[in-house]
C-alpha cells in the first residue's frame, strides 16, 4: 500500500518556530497577534511525530520575530527553535531560551501590585525555575506558573 503524505508547502521567506510543545501552537500565534487575515501565509501543524516525540510547528511567511517575541515564545515553549527563512533557505536557527530576567513581556497576576496601579512602572519578574517554568514578580514577589504567564503575556 503507497503512503500519502501531505506536506505544508515551503515559504520563501519568513519564520519557522518547531518543536513546540504539542498544543501550544495556538497560544504561540496568540501571544504573537497572529489572528484573522494578516495578509501573509500562517501555516500551523499540530501534534505532528517527530525523532523526539509529538510536536507543533509554526510558519509564518513575510515575518520576522523582535529579540521580546523570542523571549514569548520561550516562556511558553521553552523546547523550541526559530528558523529564520530567506528564499527557501534556512539562513539562522536557533533554540530559545529563556531568560534569567524578564522585563515588560509578562504582567503581574496580583491586580495588588504596584504594577497594576497605573503607575508608571514596567513589571519585572526573575526567573525562579525554567523546568517548570515559575517566576517571580520583582515587586511584590508573586510567583508565577507556566499557565499563569501565557493568560498574563502582554
Amino acid at each position: 500500500m503507497e503512503e500519502r503524505t501531505l506536506k505544508i508547502q515551503k515559504i520563501k521567506n519568513g519564520i519557522v518556530i518547531d518543536h513546540i510543545p504539542c498544543g501550544m501552537a495556538l497560544k504561540v500565534l496568540k501571544i504573537l497577534n497572529i489572528e484573522g487575515d494578516i495578509g501573509s501565509t500562517v501555516s500551523l501543524v499540530m501534534h505532528v511525530k517527530s525523532r523526539m516525540g509529538w510536536k507543533d510547528v509554526v510558519k509564518i511567511e513575510d515575518r520576522y520575530l523582535e529579540e521580546k517575541e523570542i523571549d514569548k515564545i520561550a516562556l511558553i515553549a521553552p523546547t523550541a527553535t526559530v528558523n529564520v527563512i530567506e528564499n527557501y533557505e534556512v539562513v539562522k536557527k536557533h533554540k530559545v531560551h529563556i531568560p534569567d530576567e524578564i522585563k515588560g513581556i509578562v504582567r503581574c497576576m496580583n491586580p495588588r501590585c504596584i504594577t497594576n496601579q497605573k503607575e508608571p512602572i514596567v513589571p519585572e519578574f526573575r526567573v525562579v525555575s525554567k523546568d517548570p517554568v515559575i517566576i517571580k514578580c520583582k515587586y511584590c514577589e508573586r510567583e508565577m506558573s507556566s499557565e499563569d504567564i501565557i493568560e498574563n503575556i502582554i
